[in-house]
Order: structure tokens, then sequence, then C-alpha cells
């Protein structure tokens, strides 16, 4: 019997378009992070995909669109990272999400966020809004990997784009770690449940 690997496929959305972003410093520095266990894939094209009409979520779909979903449908868990623009999620994520709700790719998959705001408010109105759109989705949210994790500009390296601060890389470490297992238990379970059907 072959052996079953342990490695996890890991999607990491950013929610900013914004160049310096500590978004997508998270990202960043989640694919750096992660090491061996892992196979992260970051998406970070939100400009790319067109704007979502539900006339249009049908087959041949919009090239990007299939990236997008393609990347979370391999994926064993998603992990997001947005900003909040004017108490709300980005427009442009927004649409992001609104072409997940169409696909199954998503539906029962393990997802958690890191929030990563330094501003006073904590951006509670775009992870409040995330939280309610991801329950549209389908997806099962890992309350254990949905985590404040302020980064602060100063922590970013304006050449690489990714956190220094060695605490900070700890703590997004930890809530993508505690998602990854959350998401080899799913599979684990999909395989057991593949398994006993066979037998039967």
């Amino acid at each position: 019997m072959a052996a079953v690997t342990r490695t996890a496929n890991l999607a990491l959305i950013s929610g900013s378009t914004r160049h310096g972003s500590t978004n997508t410093a998270v990202v960043l520095s989640l694919v750096e992070l992660l090491g061996d266990t892992t196979r992260p894939v970051s998406y970070l094209d939100l400009a790319k995909l067109p704007h979502f009409n539900p006339d249009d979520d049908v087959e041949p779909l919009p090239a990007e669109v299939v990236r997008l979903r393609g990347i979370i449908a391999e994926a064993d868990a998603v992990l997001f990272c947005t900003p909040e623009y004017a108490g709300d999620l980005p427009g442009s994520f927004k649409n992001l999400l609104d072409w997940t709700v169409g696909g199954m790719e998503i539906v029962d998959k393990p997802v958690g966020w890191i929030n990563a705001s330094s501003s006073p408010t904590g951006a509670e109105g775009a992870h409040r809004a995330l939280r309610t759109v991801l329950g549209y989705t389908g997806a099962e949210i890992v309350e254990a990997a949905c985590v404040r994790v302020p980064v602060p500009r100063a922590a970013v390296d304006p050449e690489s784009g990714r956190i220094t601060d060695p605490a900070v890389r700890e703590g997004i470490g930890e809530a993508a770690r505690t998602l990854i297992d959350a998401g080899l238990k799913r599979r684990d379970s999909v395989r057991d449940g593949e398994d006993g059907g066979e037998g039967q």
C-alpha cells in the first residue's frame, strides 16, 4: 500500500491590491515560513478578476476565474488576509468571494483568516463581513485559525515585502499551522470515507 503523504496544500489569498500591503506581507511571509510540510500557493491577482456577473458564471469561465477556483479546489485549506475599507470588505476582494459562491470548490473546505490590522478598530467590520460571506459559500470556518495578529508597517521589509518581526512571524505561523492541521484532518476523513465505501 502506498504511503499517505502528510504534505498539505494551503491556498493563501490576499484581499489587497495595494503595493506594500501588510496583508500581502502576511501571505508572502507564510510562503517562506511554512517549510517542507506544506505546499503554499498564493493568490495575489484580485485586479485580474473580471467583475462578477451571474450570467458569466457558466462554461467557459473566464481564465482568471478558472485559475482562482483551481487553486481553491486543490487546497486542503484556505487562509485569507484582507484589509478593511470604509468599515467593510474591499470591493475587489468581495468580487473574488462572489466568484467562489457559484463553484463547489470551497464547500466544506477549512478556512481561516489573519486580521493584520494595527488600527484601533481592528478591521472588525471587514472580518465580520468575511465570516458572513464564507458562511454563504459553505466553507468550514476554523475558529482557532481566525486570529488578529497586528502587523505594523515597520515590521515589513520594504524590499522583500516580508515580515521581519519574529513575534509577528510566530503569530501568523501558528494560525496557519492550526488551519493546516484542520485541512489534513478533513482530507484524512474524506479518504477514510472513500475507503469505507469501497469495502461495502
